[in-house]
């Protein structure tokens, strides 16, 4: 069972259906949606801040969410919306990600950036704080620039599936139980 704690008199809540591997760390102000899921080695640490995760959405291994405290100069809460897909080892800092998008894996989203639906941002980027990227686009690189337009076609292809799959994935470790 995943571990999960409270802390500030805030109890993660999780919706029905979402499956949480056994070395998941979920901490204090952390909402999660339905059939949704959180793999292995990942932690959301709601401690200082508020994260809300969506519908259909999947964090997977290795993934850190946190955000910056209420009372600092510039507070960021996390908020990611319904069917996203969160590749392996990804930082998220405080930022909104909103519905159908791809977060590739190893790159880094950071305190009050806004990433707009239909978005894919590549493995290893980094988009930094305040940044507000525009709608069904493509970011990568180091920091994160457009690169291209989202086509409808790899909107239904690879952010659809990957957060298809990911919900099939989590059904195999339900079967186990």
């Amino acid at each position: 069972m995943a571990y999960i704690k409270s802390v500030r008199n805030h109890t993660p809540k999780v919706g029905e259906g979402t499956f949480l591997a056994e070395t998941a760390v979920l901490i204090g102000d952390v909402t999660i949606g339905r059939d949704s899921s959180v793999w292995f080695g990942t932690v959301l640490r709601g401690d200082v801040n508020t994260i809300t995760i969506g519908d259909r959405t999947n964090i997977q291994d290795g993934t850190v969410i946190h955000t910056l405290y209420d009372g600092s100069k510039h507070p960021s809460q996390t908020h990611i919306g319904n069917d996203v897909s969160v590749g392996h080892n990804v930082t998220i800092h405080g930022a909104r990600i909103d519905d159908n998008c791809l977060i590739g894996m190893g790159s880094t989203i950071l305190d009050n950036a806004h990433v707009p639906s239909g978005c894919i941002i590549a493995a290893g980027a980094l988009v930094l704080s305040n940044a507000q990227l525009e709608p069904n686009s493509v970011y990568a690189g180091v920091p994160a620039k457009k690169v291209k337009e989202v086509s409808e076609e790899q909107r239904n292809e690879i952010i659809g599936r990957i957060a298809r799959d990911y919900h099939m994935y989590a059904s195999w470790y339900e079967e186990e139980k």
